[in-house]
């Protein structure tokens, strides 16, 4: 098994010459990025990001009109920021519709790594594409798309091996209940961006599969019916969706990005209602939503039950239902693999109603938006003294009103809210094209220490809304068509104590990136990043813990370059230093080398990765986003000594049917057993995992 990673890379590249290159899911090199910024801010490397990126898929097959497209179309496509799309907008407002894509380059913001970025998803056409609802339209040109997914570790283990029967009934989780193989469906419909019916099924790994537990076949189900821009109905959802207004403080359900490359990315591009097309667990709502459009108003409305994983503390004995009655905290991991987690599975009902009116004009925005939420049994947290502000009730409610206008080359934002209990939270925003070559972002935000929303998610530094103060400063210049600077600084402050910090603390976060694109196939960067936080440290000579600065040094370059009409290569090169409490350097590093491969004409694409790595603690980990099938992700953390190889083939069978197979082994130089102590533990050096996907588009 050592040797398999050689083997991958040695015969996988040797056939590079035959072979086609996947193309990353999320179809640009911007998105790549962005993605492990947030895999880093999360720290999970299993995140399922799909609705992040499903536009872009959508997109591939229908490319957006800029001739009509609107704000709201531009924002959605994600790869626009606000300058570049109020500069597109005003550029078509004063010389009429673009007549070639390449007229883009008379656009203020667009260099040729922007437009041929966006080239993929856009097109120039007449008006007379804007296209209407026709239901025998729909039956005979909707798309169906059907995608089934199967993945597993190769080597044994420990959750898996056989046990004691009597030490399995002492500890009844030492083992999980089913097999360690992990599968995925998905099925969709669509029309256009009128009809959308989808359902999604998944089981994870170590849950049971139609037996015991999981009588019902996979652990988790969803699927939506949403209908758009049909009559006065702008968005109608049944089923599943998730919801985004303002700017995340008092309703956003999803994923979002935060501090990227992209300095002016600071403001949030609410989409309103979406249908929900992930396999995450817990971030959508169960039940129905629409919007109304009544000319310049908008009128959302929606509501939700579902149930959702809780840690039980006390159940009503007295009644003989056995009545849940309080919860020590929520549970977000969605895995029910072993009893303790089944135990944990759907223990607690949530109910929520909510609704947004926006008034809307071409340069101006407002809008308010109201979020209650409500539970079958009491939340009573196990409080300490940084969490004791935290949620911890049965019942909250969040009302905010957010704010959106251009003024000239100045695009100002931003959104207040108050939770139920009184506290507040403020988020305001400009960014500003003070030149063609050259644009600023400002980012302020208040949260106070006592407010509470479980369903937000705002641009901040922290992974809650609440206890944090902030300015953000980001600039962006352009001195060529084929150079560009993107820098931000990130100060802030948390007036109460937080989670292995027991005392007020401050804090800063500064990025600087230079991006040289000296032809449309070639992009080279090169970033520095340093943060700097406060932690509790403990020392033997001192009566209490006391607060020690940390401090986190990033370096990268990297190069993404063709060789010959076929190939393409990528380099990265990645050196990371930390240090606590003024004490030693930890340091971290990474090189990696990426193979793609695409003949145009051939059915048979193909990638691959080599990487080496090496870090002094787990603090020094690096994430680094690997190509993958549609619609599955790959954002491991590398941490310790070892390498890291994987290849990717996809093969298109026909116009209507694609397989991919993916095989990755990460080989450890320092580690005899892998995860040790879990029932993830492998006796070994080596963790190999294997995937095989194929989708069915009719």
């Amino acid at each position: 098994m050592t040797g398999l990673r050689i083997l991958l890379f040695v015969l996988l590249t040797g056939m590079a010459a035959r072979l086609g290159a996947q193309v990353d899911s999320s179809g640009s090199e911007q998105l790549n990025q962005q993605i492990e910024n947030l895999s880093e801010t999360i720290e999970s490397e299993d995140a399922d990001f799909t609705n992040l990126i499903d536009n872009l898929a959508y997109y591939a097959g229908h490319p957006l009109n800029l001739n009509t497209a609107t704000r709201e179309d531009l924002e959605d496509l994600g790869l626009l920021s606000d300058v570049q799309i109020s500069n597109l907008l005003t550029h078509i407002a004063r010389f009429g519709n673009l007549i070639s894509i390449y007229e883009l380059q008379a656009v203020d913001g667009f260099d040729l790594a922007t437009i041929y970025r966006i080239l993929p998803y856009v097109k120039v056409a007449e008006r007379l594409d804007a296209g209407y609802f026709s239901f025998s339209e729909m039956m005979r040109e909707g798309r169906h798309e059907f995608v089934v997914r199967g993945q597993r570790i190769l080597e044994e283990q420990l959750g898996y091996t056989p046990i004691d029967s009597a030490e399995l009934a002492e500890r009844p989780n030492a083992r999980y209940l089913g097999s360690p193989y992990r599968v995925f469906t998905r099925y969709r419909f669509t029309y256009s961006r009128f009809v959308s019916v989808g359902f999604i099924a998944e089981k994870d790994a170590g849950e049971e599969f139609f037996r015991g537990t999981q009588t019902q076949g996979f652990d988790f189900y969803a699927g939506h019916i949403c209908i758009r821009n049909i009559g006065r109905i702008k968005t109608a959802v049944a089923g599943d969706y998730q919801v985004s207004f303002g700017q995340g403080l008092t309703a956003w359900t999803g994923f979002a990005f935060g501090k990227t490359p992209d300095a002016l990315n600071v403001r949030r591009a609410a989409l309103g209602i979406r249908p929900y097309i992930s396999a995450d667990e817990n971030r959508f709502l169960r039940g129905s939503a629409v919007t109304l459009e009544f000319g310049k108003l908008e009128v959302t409305a929606f509501g939700s039950i579902k149930r959702r994983d809780a840690n039980v503390s006390r159940v009503d004995t007295v009644d003989t239902n056995f009545e849940i009655v309080e919860v020590t905290s929520l549970q977000t991991f969605g895995l029910h693999s072993t009893p303790g987690e089944v135990a944990d599975k759907d223990a607690l009902r949530e109910d929520i109603g909510g609704g947004n009116i926006t008034f809307r004009s071409r340069k101006f925005k407002v809008g308010v938006t109201g979020l209650a939420t409500r539970y079958s049994a009491t939340l009573n947290r196990s409080l300490n003294l940084y969490n004791q502000f935290e949620f911890s009730a049965r019942t909250n409610s969040v009302i905010g009103a957010d704010y959106d206008f251009l003024f000239r080359n100045f695009h100002f934002f931003g959104e207040a809210a108050r939770s139920e209990n009184g506290a507040m939270a403020f988020v305001n925003g400009v960014t500003a094209s003070l030149d063609p070559k050259f644009a600023v972002s400002l980012h302020t935000r208040w949260f106070g220490q006592k407010f509470q929303n479980i369903y937000g998610n705002v641009f901040a530094e922290g992974t809650t809304i609440a206890n944090e103060r902030g300015v953000f400063l980001g600039v962006q210049y352009k001195p060529s068509r084929r150079v560009a600077v993107s820098a931000y600084m990130d100060r802030f402050m948390f007036p109460w104590l937080r989670f292995n910090i027991d005392a007020p603390s401050t804090g800063s976060d500064f990025f600087a990136q230079i991006n040289f694109t000296p032809d449309k196939k070639t992009d080279i960067y090169f970033r520095y990043r340093r943060r700097d936080r406060s932690l509790s440290v403990s020392d033997d000579d001192a009566v209490i813990d006391y607060i020690g600065p940390t401090m986190l040094e990033n370096y990268r370059f990297n190069i993404q370059y063709p060789v010959g009409n076929s190939f393409k290569f990528r380099n990265r090169l990645e050196f990371l230093r930390s240090r606590i409490n003024n004490g030693e350097f930890q340091n971290g590093f990474i090189v990696w080398q990426d193979i793609t491969y695409k003949q145009l004409g051939k059915r048979i694409s193909f990638t691959a990765r080599y990487a080496l790595f090496q870090t002094d603690s787990y603090f020094t980990r690096v994430y680094a986003y690997e190509s993958d099938m549609i619609y599955a992700f790959s954002i491991p953390a590398f941490f310790g000594r070892g390498s890291r190889v994987y290849a990717l083939i996809n093969w298109d069978v026909s116009r209507n049917f694609e397989i991919w197979v993916r095989a990755a082994q990460t080989f450890f130089r320092d580690q005899n057993v892998i995860s040790e102590g879990s029932l993830n533990e492998i006796q070994g050096n080596t963790r190999t995992e294997i995937k095989v996907q194929a989708r069915f588009k009719f």
